[in-house]
């Protein structure tokens, strides 16, 4: 094993760390901001930081590029400011296990064998657990829109890798994620600013906002890039399907939030889904190869 693939490893894991730490502590903004204002504050310093990094007035892209690259964006400030809705409301694992259905959805929607299908029968065995939990009366019960509000971010993060993939054909990596993201700030912080007004001007406010965009945006996606050239896709596809357990993680480290044991168990179905999946999918590209 060599080093730069190491390093990789180590950029992967840092990168799932600081996304969903950034997240937790998005959480703490909420009852100031409210989902909103702090999406608003993710998107606007994350774009500032990124531009200052990349440079993306350099992009020179085709007509259908900038297309792509401006539903790229959309559906990143969508899935992103839904997803926060989400975890206002439910707890930040069990909404990144229930985000995972969007990629899931694309692999499965991609699927010819029957090992395809599985993988996607065993994530909805997985939400299909938390379905009791739904609406319920008990202290672990989980607030139905807050569940519809992370389905609804999987759906913009399917759309967020359609596009993504197509963006990937023009430009650097670090230019196109800038570019999605200058998109996606323009789509979400108006409507942060008119929702919460003043409020985001807060000096605690802001340096909490400012430490969200970097933790949850700029430094995993910079690591993401780097990590991706030196490690198989395959590689990164199943090392990011542990996520939901690193959320559950840093929102119990940094927020104390709890699960209970059948949702730790649905959280570990995706888990297990999202990797054979990606395993599923190297294995189909191998043999359309040989």
């Amino acid at each position: 094993m060599n080093q730069r693939f190491l390093l990789a490893i180590v950029a992967v894991l840092l990168a799932m760390i600081t996304i969903q730490s950034g997240a937790s502590f998005a959480k703490q903004l909420f009852p100031i901001v409210g989902p909103e204002g702090t999406s608003a504050l993710r998107a606007f310093f994350a774009a500032l930081i990124l531009t200052g990094i990349f440079r993306p007035w350099r992009a020179r892209l085709s007509a259908k590029g900038w297309r792509n690259v401006f539903f790229y964006g959309a559906c990143l400030g969508a899935m992103n400011i839904i997803f926060y809705l989400a975890i206002a409301r439910i707890p930040l694992g069990i909404g990144v296990a229930l985000e995972f259905t969007g990629p899931l959805a694309v692999a499965f929607f991609s699927a010819r064998k029957k090992r395809d299908f599985a993988w996607a029968l065993l994530a909805v065995a997985g939400v299909c657990l938390l379905l009791p939990d739904i609406g319920g009366a008990s202290s672990e019960s989980l607030d139905p829109l807050g569940v519809i509000f992370a389905l609804t971010a999987g759906a913009f993060w399917a759309g967020y890798i359609v596009f993504g993939n197509k963006t990937g054909n023009e430009g650097s990596g670090g230019v196109t994620v800038t570019l999605g993201m200058l998109v996606a700030a323009m789509c979400v912080v108006p409507i942060g600013v008119i929702s919460q007004g003043s409020a985001l001007l807060n000096i605690d406010v802001i340096l909490i906002g400012c430490a969200v965009g970097i933790f949850s945006s700029a430094i995993p996606y910079t690591l993401e890039m780097s990590a991706m050239r030196n490690m198989p896709k395959q590689t990164f596809s199943i090392m990011m399907s542990v996520e939901p357990a690193v959320a559950a993680i840093a929102a119990f480290i940094i927020i104390d939030e709890t699960l209970t044991l059948s949702q730790w168990f649905a959280v570990a179905l995706v888990v297990i889904a999202t990797a054979g999946s990606s395993i599923t999918q190297r294995q189909k590209q191998v043999e359309t190869l040989s």
